[in-house]
């Protein structure tokens, strides 16, 4: 069973998930049930969502050619350049590298 709740209308829903496995009966724990029903989202959460909400990826103008799969690079190459410098807003360092710009370069060991 989840719970949810929307934030925007305070509205909470509750929603039955069933989950079919060939494993038998009692050899997975609910631990490890909730993990490979998790798993795929922590990608989701971690790639996808920030692409999609501080990039804006899904409003770009740009669907012709190999153009949308080098911005996506660009893009997955600027997250993971700014995760490895140990920050996890990267909505927050966007701003500090526009004012900043040297930051990434040094990061990757460009600059000095």
């Amino acid at each position: 069973m989840r719970w949810r709740k929307d934030f925007t209308s305070g509205k909470l829903t509750i929603e039955h998930v069933y989950l079919i496995t060939s494993l038998p009966p009692g050899i997975a724990s609910g631990t490890q049930l909730a993990a490979w029903i998790r798993g795929p989202w922590k990608i989701e959460n971690l790639l996808h969502h920030v692409r999609d909400r501080t990039f804006r990826e899904d409003d770009s103008k740009i669907h012709v050619g190999r153009l949308p799969h080098v911005r996506a690079g660009l893009r997955n190459l600027a997250i993971s350049v700014h995760r490895q410098d140990g920050h996890i807003n990267i909505a927050a360092v966007l701003r500090d590298t526009a004012r900043h710009w040297n930051r990434p370069l040094t990061a990757l060991g460009l600059t000095g």
